[in-house]
This record gives structure tokens, sequence and C-alpha cells, in this order.
């Protein structure tokens, strides 16, 4: 499966997200990445079933400029409702709380962190669709992505506690005839490199890619 990824942002370096994802490939994934959305399009979007989105809404490192405009959006919430998949991660719901389109599309989206600390990632019991944890948790030092979750009919399937709360962590939801998975940790390449997070990320690419 040929997957797109979308990275790097003003604080998200795209080799995090690179490398996180290379130890994927073994499953037989292969992934296409843009690092500047200026070389995104809709017909190069169309030629992929799933997207990965976990670049927050600057064009690049280099370019704080917003690109989810309005009609950007639009086409991401035409892509998922005629069946395709989108996986955002972290970064992926950063900067988009006024990009109305998309924040439907994700069902929630990210609102603030504390300083980096030890977050606490443990499945729910009895979610649907992405199978708990090993051991049922673990815990790793990253941003605790607080959220602003706006579809109370999504599945939350994992949550992150820290000594600031608990907060949803992951949760998947349908998008017209397409699929949506959400996933809030992952700044630090040592959380995406986790096994049982790489599990997840795994997992969560064949829900949202219909698999």
């Amino acid at each position: 499966m040929r997957i797109l990824a979308l990275c790097d942002d003003i604080w998200h370096p795209a080799q995090v997200v690179q490398d996180g994802l290379l130890g994927l490939e073994k499953h037989g994934f292969e992934f296409d990445f843009i690092t500047n959305a200026r070389e995104w399009s809709s017909e190069r979007m169309a030629e992929y079933p799933l997207v990965i989105l976990a670049k927050a809404n600057n064009i690049s490192a280099a370019d704080e400029t917003p690109w989810m405009i309005p009609e950007v959006a639009q086409v991401f919430q035409e892509y998922v409702q005629t069946g395709n998949g989108l996986l955002a991660i972290h970064s992926g719901t950063a900067g988009y709380a006024d990009t109305l389109v998309l924040r439907r599309v994700l069902g929630g989206v990210f609102r603030e962190h504390p300083e980096q600390c030890e977050v606490t990632i443990k499945s729910v019991v009895g979610a649907q669709y992405i199978a708990p944890l090993p051991s049922n948790e673990f815990s790793i030092m990253d941003e605790h992505y607080f959220m602003e979750l706006d579809d109370d009919q999504a599945t939350v399937f994992m949550t992150t506690t820290s000594e600031h709360g608990t907060q949803p962590g992951g949760w998947t939801r349908m998008e017209g005839d397409g699929r949506v998975c959400v996933l809030t940790p992952g700044h630090n390449l040592a959380v995406w490199e986790q096994p049982v997070y790489q599990d997840l990320i795994e997992q969560a690419i064949n829900w949202a890619g219909n698999l």
C-alpha cells in the first residue's frame, strides 16, 4: 500500500515523521512525503487511498503561512467522504481550530499542551476497531496534547494521562464513505519508535485504509 504523508512545520521537523514511519515499511507500506505544502495538489492526493496528516497548519518549517485554506479543506473532506482514509498524527491536529471544514472531518483538534512531561498512553477497554495495547499502557516523555473532541459519536480507543490530567489520545470516526483516525502522541522520535506505538500506527493505517 502506497501512502501519502504530509509533514514538516515550524515546531515538528519532517525527519521525526519520516524516521518514525520507516519501521512500518516491513509491513508492506510505502510512503511518499510532502514537506512543503506548495507541492500538494488535489490531483496528487487522489492517487492514494490513505493520507497521513502529521503537519501543523504551516506551509513548511521555513514558512509559517497557513496552508489549510478553505478550498484545500474542502478537497480533504471530499477525499474522505468518497471512501478514502485520513490518519492524523500529533501535529496533524494542530493549528486547525479555525479551519472548520477540516476540524469537522477530524472530529476535533489540538488546543494546547504543557511543557513536555511523562505521558501514560492507555487503551480504552472495549473500544472498537483498534486492538488494546499488549500491556494496556506505556509511559514516555512527550508533549501532552490537550484536545477539543467535537464529535460525541467518535470512538475513543486510547487516552493520554499526565500530571496535568487525562485527554482523548486516539479516536476513530466515519466521514461519509471514508474513515478518519486520530493519534495525538508523537512529538519525539522515541514515541514513534516505541514498538507498541508502531503497532498502533499500523492498526490505524489498516483501519483508516480499509485493509
